[in-house]
This record gives structure tokens, C-alpha cells and sequence, in this order.
């Protein structure tokens, strides 16, 4: 790599630990692999000639070997471009083993990719394999299939049944090499940063928009967004402080974290969650939220807080109906007065105020609400993206830059 180049991160799904079958939700992936291809395809925000993949095997207990992976072009349903495929290669080799805990990176791969394209991922299993390392809620299809189809065109049926998925197992990141000053944003955050109830395959979490608005600018978005995240406590993903280095400031070229966490930890004890768990207290959350800005600053990134958005009537008819109650809403508010007063942050989004009712503060507007009432619908993620004053992210750099407008900030 020349030394005018630089490496960025372009793309993430947070790891996390697979959970039992008696948790509340399915893992909608089999417990073991074995001779089979997972594909996947991931929307990076910025594009380079050069990429490079990042696997996990985070939260595995034993070696995973990789037989083969590749990257491609996608086109639909699985297939993908001809003539796009390309082999990744693991020190020079195609196979490679992960240790338990621990991830690998690619070598680079000659693949050259826009901004906001589509990148197809294809990773080979070999051997009896557990999958104890995903990422949940991947809001877009993937496909397992039977044999070791990472460089076919299409995925076949010849050999078996193709199972499609929209968790995501192994992949965490994709990587491009930058001759530009590296730049990227992290967003850490629960469900709705993960993108819950955004359409699937269609490219609509919050972190999505604002990707869209800053890729003419040259600033990369990763999304550490993990669905029923937590600061302060472990969950369906360890918790924030956990994590933070991980998914966020070792991530290359991130110089700003937006934070927007805590609303599980305020609603989750006492619902089928957690029955037996203390709700935090408001001091609790606020050092929670006053060491992470420590550590972050320790390594020169510069901290957003996001306020927590409404969420009366949230998840009615399900398990968690009992997840808002008034006095949840009041340690809510409590906290968003803190995030917008207390000057621990470099900077505040006020998305509560960005989604809000006017007329019933304590719930989400409709035209933004998902009909759960609590995550954003895809116009609510599209609000909260425009509310984002790209200026606070990296301060004097966007403002000075005179790129073309994307059609969601003309």
C-alpha cells in the first residue's frame, strides 16, 4: 500500500453472541454450518479501488476455518455480476482459521466500488461449524446454500435447499483504501440505529440517509447498531463500554461517535427481558454515558450525544407491551435534559424534538412512527437523518466543502 493511502472503514455489523433458544426471539440462522456458503450483500457508504472484509469469530469457543471467500458485484436474488468475482485471500491464502475472540482481516482485494454500492460477500464453510458469533438484525437477505458456491454466478439448488436469512454471520466490516484523508463516522446505538423496522433490502435506517448526505463530502457512516443494546448492561450484545472499543474507535479513520443509547436501559427490567432486573437511575446512566465520552476522547474522537426519542403505547400486543410506563417516561425526559445541558458532549442531536408530537410530546408523530411506537418508520428515519447538522460531526470540514448536494439535503 502506497503510503499516500490510507485504509477507512466503509461499512460494520456489530458482532454479537448467539443466544439460546429460550430467549424471547429466534436466531433465524442454524445453529451449526457445515459445507455450506453464506452470501451476503452490504451497502458500503464510501467506494475505493481497493477493499478489504472483516470476519469474526468474536464470541466463538473453537478455531473457525474459513475454506474460501469472495467478493462480487451483486445483481438479485443471489446472483452476481460475471466477471466481477473476485477471491479473498487470508495472508496470501484462500483458507484461513480465526481463533476464538478474535477477528480477521482480508488482503486487499483490486475491486473497485463506488459510493453507496451494493457488495456482495460470499464465505465458504467447510467443517462443522457453530455459529456463535451474528449480527441479528441485518435488515437485508442473505442466503445459506449447500456446498462451496462462493464463485458461483448464480446459487443453485442442484445440490440441497437454499435458506435465506437476514441475520448476518461472520461478516463485521468492509474496508477501502483511501488516497484522501480517512474519515468516518460510528454510530453506536440499539434497534433503532440498527434499523429495526426500516424496510427490508431497501437501505433505510437513519444511518443509511446520512451516509447518502455525507458521501459527497468524503465521510464514511458505520453503523454499531445493535437491536436491544444497552450502555450500561449486557443484552442481546454486550454493553456500550464493552464494546466501544471494538466496534468504534478501532475502527480505521472514525474521528466522531454519535451516541444514541438508553432507552433499553430504562425500559427493559421488568419486562419479559428482564423481570428481575433494577431499572438504572438517572446518575447511573449519565456516568455510563460520562465515561464513554472519556474513553472516546482519549483517543481524539470527538462524541455527539442523541437525545431518546418517545415511545408511549411502545410494542403493543406483543411480550413487551409493559415496556413504556410513565414513570419510564420520566427518567426518559430526565435524561434528554441532561444530554442537552449537561456540556459533556462535543455536541447534541435533539431527535426526541425531531420526532415528537407536538400535540403529544410523550409519543412519536405519526408520519414518522413505524406503528409500534417506538421505532421510526422510514420517513422517521429519513427525518432524523435531515435533522443531523453535519457540521457538528467534524466541525469546519463539511462546511467547507463544496460537493454537489445529494438529493436529501437539496
Amino acid at each position: 500500500m502506497a503510503a499516500s493511502t490510507a485504509w477507512l472503514a466503509t461499512w460494520q455489523a456489530s458482532p454479537q453472541p448467539v443466544w439460546g433458544s429460550g430467549f424471547l426471539f429466534p436466531t433465524n440462522i442454524p445453529p451449526a454450518l457445515h459445507d455450506k456458503t453464506v452470501r451476503q450483500l452490504a451497502r458500503i457508504s464510501l467506494g475505493g479501488q481497493r477493499l478489504r472484509i472483516v470476519l469474526s469469530n468474536a464470541y466463538g469457543h473453537h478455531p473457525l476455518v474459513i475454506g474460501k471467500a469472495t467478493v462480487a458485484q451483486p445483481k438479485k436474488d443471489g446472483e452476481v455480476v460475471t466477471g466481477s468475482l473476485r477471491t479473498v485471500t487470508f495472508g496470501g491464502r484462500e483458507a484461513t482459521s480465526i481463533p476464538p475472540g478474535a477477528s480477521v482481516i482480508s488482503d486487499p482485494v483490486a475491486f473497485s466500488v463506488s459510493a453507496r454500492a451494493q457488495v456482495a460477500v460470499s464465505v465458504y464453510l467447510p467443517n462443522e461449524t457453530a455459529i456463535s458469533t451474528f449480527h441479528w438484525d441485518g435488515r437485508q437477505t442473505g442466503w445459506i446454500v449447500p456446498g462451496d458456491q462462493s464463485s458461483a454466478l448464480a446459487l443453485t439448488k442442484a445440490v440441497g435447499a437454499i435458506q435465506s436469512t437476514t441475520a448476518r454471520p461472520l461478516l463485521t466490516g468492509i474496508q477501502v483504501e483511501t488516497e484522501q484523508a480517512p474519515r468516518a463516522i460510528a454510530i453506536i446505538g440499539d434497534s433503532i440505529t440498527d434499523g429495526a423496522t426500516a424496510s427490508l433490502d431497501k437501505d433505510r435506517r437513519w444511518p443509511d440517509f446520512l451516509a447518502a448526505r455525507l458521501a459527497p463530502h468524503g465521510v464514511a457512516v458505520v453503523n454499531a447498531g445493535i437491536s436491544g443494546a444497552r450502555l450500561l448492561s449486557d443484552g442481546m450484545g454486550v454493553n456500550a463500554l464493552a464494546r466501544l472499543d471494538r466496534d468504534v474507535l478501532a475502527q480505521p479513520g472514525v474521528r466522531s461517535v454519535i451516541v444514541m443509547l438508553g432507552i433499553n436501559d430504562i425500559s427493559w427490567p421488568g419486562t419479559a427481558f428482564a423481570r428481575d432486573a433494577q431499572r438504572p437511575t438517572a446518575d447511573a446512566l449519565t456516568a455510563g454515558y460520562r465515561q464513554l465520552v472519556e474513553q472516546a476522547h482519549a483517543r481524539g474522537v470527538r462524541v455527539i450525544g442523541a437525545t431518546l426519542t418517545p415511545f408511549e403505547g411502545a410494542l403493543p400486543g406483543t411480550p413487551l407491551a409493559n415496556y413504556y410506563q410513565p414513570d419510564k417516561d420520566v427518567l426518559r425526559r430526565q435524561v434528554n435534559e441532561w444530554i442537552r445541558h449537561s456540556g459533556v458532549f462535543d455536541a447534541v442531536i435533539d431527535f426526541d424534538a425531531a420526532l415528537r408530537d407536538p400535540t403529544q410530546p410523550t409519543r412519536i408523530a405519526e408520519r414518522y412512527d413505524s406503528g409500534d411506537h417506538l421505532h421510526p418508520g422510514d420517513e422517521g428515519n429519513r427525518a432524523m437523518a435531515e435533522v443531523v447538522d453535519l457540521d457538528s460531526l467534524l466541525p469546519g470540514f463539511v462546511a467547507s466543502n463544496n460537493s454537489p448536494k445529494t438529493s436529501q439535503e437539496r
